[in-house]
């Protein structure tokens, strides 16, 4: 096909090869391109001179100046914090910060004591040494997770191609400046925003800026002032060039792009803070505090009883050491972390470890339609030809798949096929868009030009035409390019008998160009009824949602007739109905997050129509009536009625809206108190991504833009791991639950008997601070962690989604931590002063080198870590017996457990522990005892849960 092109030894007006010379346009600002209003509305001739250019492009010395003038052709880089200041934030939670002034206290204690005790020095070393551990555990999981998501690439081109000085030339798209002369062709991404100066038949997709998929033709032509993206005589940065070929003027490049405009929008949103992060952080204040003040309280009642003031405050410090869970702030990264291996192997990326956790809590899904609950591939699903319609298998653009009883409709489609300038490729075909990978990275067949044209070429292919061979046959000789007027397009080749044209496009205005009819054997004028028998076939059509294109042709004489001509008298062959059709594991997905009282509100820049029906059969859409509500109807509410809308119980499709229109609704949704989770891929999606409890973005066909603004990437693009992330996000948030009870009933135990020692007035601590920091690191991280590996319960899917303003530590949860840890602080108390009591000495002349008191603390804690390894097989259920559940069936619990048994063993017998920890060893009857008290918990646990059971058979955990 010919296609005309600009003449390159056109004058230029500058002796430097541009319009006008080095002097800046009057409205040019510095920082930013020329971007002058009145742009779309000047002729092809008149841009070159109001941009300050040349058909002949710039030339290299003018194209350098601007490149320093305003910089290079790209998106800022996102702010992301130095590696030194993500270790630091590791210390600046409150339980560090509780630790670290601990840890000093202590040094400053140790200086102070006369003579100096090693075990106070012992005790500032291993508080601090905890702190070191948690900050290395958490900032490795963060930072480890950040890494991974910077891996994904960035989506705007490296290079373009320009005209400078007359030359066309491959450029770095950083090079780019205002003013040089791009040369587009089917395949290309769009480097910058630019002013169309010659079209040939050019149609871009805006996807990635509108979230419509739709191919959209370019003009050369003026065209009336108004939204820039709905200018046709313009191109944007991020977008692609699916057909034809062309030549544009660029005017905006980097941040002032609409690209970028949308990036400055998202990177202005607020991130916003996580249930959990909320929560944790309420819970820090809460037990710091209640250490601090009870701590102060031990301080004060120990002074007036003569001890100095450096032992009272070692003695208050024990207190406090008791109270803060040192090993949470690491076994809540390490949980986290492994809902985050569970997820990336179910093709979810979390870029955010807290996100995890908010998944589960999600009330509210925003979800994007194209490529998100679509599969982004125009397909045929139906051919009519004047009698039953022809279905048609397979999704996609793979030929794979057939038409139901071809023959009638063989005429059709090759008409149909003729008439498109689209290429089907194959996979590992080179050319086309980059962004055309399925899941796991794998090829996969694409079109090269109009998505609507590829659809028409793959029936053809599923009918067992061969399209080349009827190329071949019928050669192309002119075209009549489809235009929004017209909304035609026609296509004249020669055959053996002379001329044909073939016709497509939109019924309304093809069947009224139509004088006669071609199908079901029949051939004859187009009567009254055919006219009602079409308009009937292609409403019915349309009532499932599809896409309706008319097909026709006409014999001619000519190979060069008049357009008129060629598009009247025609003979009509029939209707072709096609959809983007729905990802077929959605419809589950969106079924279960009904199930989990989760609502989905479709939010896209799509018409309202199309919208709905893939609503409807995805299953967001079920009853009747639907409401539906505009970009334009958004804009005319204020916060109030939004408000109103939004708490109706309705079914909600949002459609025709805008980025901006998208973050409020996101906003309006949270001010509701909801947890809201937004899915998107494109540009567009980008400020509500980020503004949202959770983005989540598509890996596979996602904009670089929205990956980096959401916290979680779907890299199969696949709805349905929404659905499988929520269930595994819930999973985290009760385990997390689980090992805040088994964490903090230990502590009871551990604060009780010092409580006890303290109003009895013994005179030492029944168990010293560095025991408590190896009962909470060495005995009770790796079974936390055990209990945070914990798999999703059967019905965690069939439970509404928890309140945002649900706290950790429900009632229900304090409940059982001070039913457990009230069990176990009543048992090692006991035996402590039994064992204390049995040996006849009166309290004034014990010391730490008694025998018995080193007994005595040895027993508490080996009392501490057997019950709480019982106390981890109570805590896995909530009101399942474990015998149901399977005492074995966690075998990594039973694994720490031992371990922790294992170290408790050594603290009594090993010398070198001994000393440390000033420990004695326990004989057997010692262990028995201890033993039979740790299975205390476990079995009141299993009592409780049995009544649970009885009193409401069909009570759902909490």
């Amino acid at each position: 096909m010919m296609r005309p092109a600009l003449d390159p030894s056109a004058p230029a007006g500058g002796k430097d090869g541009t319009a006008g010379g080095k002097d800046e346009p009057a409205d040019a600002v510095p920082g930013r391109g020329p971007r002058p209003a009145e742009v779309p509305e000047l002729a092809p001739g008149e841009v070159f001179a109001a941009l300050d250019t040349s058909p002949r492009g710039l030339s290299a010395a003018r194209a350098r100046d601007l490149l320093e003038r305003y910089g290079p052709n790209e998106l800022p880089r996102a702010r992301r914090r130095p590696v030194w200041r993500q270790l630091a934030a590791q210390f600046t939670d409150l339980f560090a910060v509780v630790l670290i002034v601990a840890s000093g206290i202590t040094f400053l204690a140790y200086g102070l004591q006369e003579p100096r005790d090693v075990g106070t020095l012992q005790l500032a070393v291993a508080i601090l040494g905890v702190v070191l551990l948690n900050a290395g555990i958490g900032f490795a999981q963060e930072y480890s997770a950040e890494r991974t998501a910077q891996a994904l690439e960035a989506m705007v081109p490296h290079t373009c191609r320009v005209l400078r000085d007359g030359e066309r030339l491959e450029v770095s798209t950083r090079d780019l400046v205002p003013g040089d002369v791009v040369v587009l062709e089917a395949g290309d991404a769009v480097p910058a925003d630019c002013r169309v100066v010659e079209a040939h038949e050019l149609s871009v997709n805006n996807a990635p800026l509108t979230g419509e998929s739709n191919a959209v033709g370019r003009t050369a032509d003026p065209v009336a002032a108004g939204a820039p993206l709905d200018a046709r005589n313009c191109v944007f940065m991020g977008t692609d060039a699916v057909a034809g070929s062309g030549r544009a003027v660029v005017h905006a490049t980097g941040a002032e792009t609409e690209f970028g405009r949308i990036y400055r929008l998202a990177e202005a949103a607020p991130r916003q803070k996580t249930p959990l992060q909320i929560q944790v952080a309420s819970m820090a204040r809460r037990v710091a505090g209640a250490a601090l003040a009870i701590g102060a309280v031990v301080f004060a009642v120990r002074l007036p009883t003569g001890q100095s003031v450096v032992t009272s405050f070692v003695f208050a410090l024990g207190v406090m050491v008791a109270m803060v869970p040192e090993g949470l702030p690491a076994t809540l990264s390490v949980s986290l972390a492994i809902g985050v291996r569970r997820m990336a192997r179910r093709h979810a990326l979390i870029k955010q470890l807290l996100a995890v956790e908010a998944l589960g809590s999600t009330t509210v899904v925003c979800t994007d339609k194209t490529g998100t609950l679509t599969q982004a591939e125009m397909t045929v699903t139906q051919v009519w030809a004047g009698g039953p319609p022809h279905p048609v298998d397979g999704v996609g653009y793979a030929p794979s798949g057939e038409v139901a009883d071809a023959t009638p409709v063989r005429e059709l489609l090759r008409v149909a096929g003729l008439c498109c300038n689209a290429r089907l490729l194959p996979p590992g075909s080179p050319g086309g868009p980059e962004r055309s990978r399925g899941p796991e990275g794998r090829e996969r067949w694409r079109v090269l030009g109009d998505t609507t044209e590829g659809a028409l070429l793959v029936v053809v292919a599923k009918a067992g035409m061969d399209l080349g061979a009827e190329e071949e046959a019928a050669p192309r000789v002119t075209e009549f390019p489809f235009d929004s007027d017209r909304k035609l397009m026609t296509t004249v080749h020669r055959t053996g008998a002379g001329y044909q044209a073939c016709v497509k496009g939109a019924p309304g205005e093809l069947v009224g160009r139509c004088t006669g009819v071609e199908w079901e054997g029949r051939r004859g004028p187009l009567t009254g009824e055919d006219r009602a028998a079409v308009a009937a076939a292609g409403d019915a059509l349309a009532a499932q949602g599809l896409r309706v294109l008319a097909v026709a042709r006409r014999e001619l004489d000519s190979a060069r007739p008049a357009q008129g001509e060629a598009e009247s008298g025609l003979t009509l062959l029939g209707l072709v109905g096609m959809l983007d059709p729905p990802r077929p594991e959605v419809t589950d997905a969106v079924a279960a997050c009904r199930r989990a009282g989760i609502r989905i509100v479709m939010v896209t820049g799509d018409h309202p129509l199309t919208g709905e029906a893939v609503a409807r059969r995805v299953g967001i859409v079920r009853r009747p009536d639907p409401v539906v509500v505009t970009g334009a109807r958004l804009d005319a509410m204020n916060d109030e009625a939004l408000d109103a809308l939004l708490a109706e119980p309705s079914e909600l499709l949002l459609c025709r809206v805008s980025p901006e229109h998208k973050m409020r609704v996101v906003t309006a949704f949270q001010r509701r108190g909801e947890v809201v989770a937004v899915t998107g891929d494109g540009a567009n999606d980008a400020p509500a991504l980020k503004h949202a409890d959770i983005g989540v973005a598509m890996g596979a066909s996602g904009t670089d833009v929205a990956r980096e603004a959401a916290a979680m990437v779907l890299l199969d693009d696949s709805f349905a791991s929404i659905a499988t992330a929520v269930r595994l996000g819930r999973a985290v948030y009760q385990n997390i639950r689980k090992f805040l009870v088994y964490l903090f009933s230990h502590n009871i135990g551990e604060l009780v008997p010092i409580l006890a020692a303290t109003f009895a007035g013994f005179p030492l601590v029944p168990i010293s601070a560095v025991q408590i920091l190896a009962i909470d690191l060495g005995s009770d991280v790796l079974p936390a962690l055990a209990l945070g590996a914990e798999p999703p319960e059967p019905d965690v899917m069939d439970r509404p989604p928890r309140s945002r303003r649900e706290r950790l530590f429900s009632a229900a949860v304090v409940g059982r931590i001070l039913f457990l840890g009230g069990i176990q602080a009543v048992c090692v108390s006991a035996v402590f002063f039994w064992h204390i009591g049995s040996s006849g000495i009166p309290f004034d002349e014990f010391t730490k080198d008694t025998p018995v008191y080193r007994e005595a603390i040895t027993m508490v804690q080996a009392g501490i870590v057997l019950s709480q390894f019982f106390n981890a097989l109570a805590v896995r259920t909530d009101r399942q017996s474990i015998l149901k559940a399977g005492i074995l069936s966690n075998p990594a619990l039973l694994a720490a457990g031992g371990f922790g048994v294992a170290l408790m063993v050594a603290i009594s017998y090993a010398p070198p522990l001994q000393a440390v920890f000033h420990t004695a060893p326990l004989d057997a009857v010692d262990w028995a005892v201890l033993a039979g008290l740790g299975t205390l918990p476990l079995l009141a646990d299993e009592a409780r849960k049995a009544w649970l059971r009885r009193a409401d058979p069909k009570g759902v955990p909490r």
